[in-house]
């Protein structure tokens, strides 16, 4: 059977994680954003972990960066649409004016820090 490590990073786990909250917070975006904003988001945030794993995968130290540093960019995308849309437009999650952005399990800039971490243990 095929062993395959990237399920046993905590990165990689974390970054699982923020796909299903991704996920639920696209729900409640706008019909209108269905295929613009909500396409967009969901698509960088299945790309995180997805790199995660092809990088960890390969042999060499820079191949393995290299795919972490697609992941680092896909949530730097991540943050700057959903959180960044959150604030200032949308207002969907919690109460008006409050902070409520899931950041219980993550925030896009701890898994940046993951993947550092995964990125230089690997």
């Amino acid at each position: 059977m095929l062993k395959l490590n990237h399920k046993k990073l905590e990165v990689w786990k974390a970054s699982i994680e923020l796909v299903t909250d991704i996920y639920r917070i696209t729900n409640s975006f706008p019909i209108s954003e269905l295929y613009g904003l909500v396409n967009q988001v969901r698509r960088a945030a299945i790309s995180v972990p997805s790199n995660i794993s092809e990088g960890a995968a390969r042999k060499s130290a820079a191949e393995r960066r290299r795919f972490f540093e697609i992941s680092r960019s896909s949530l730097s995308e991540i943050d700057t649409n959903v959180v960044g849309r959150y604030y200032c437009e949308f207002e969907m999650i919690g109460t008006k004016g409050k902070n409520t952005f899931p950041a219980r399990r993550h925030d896009p800039r701890q898994v940046v820090v993951l993947i550092e971490d995964d990125g230089n243990n690997a």
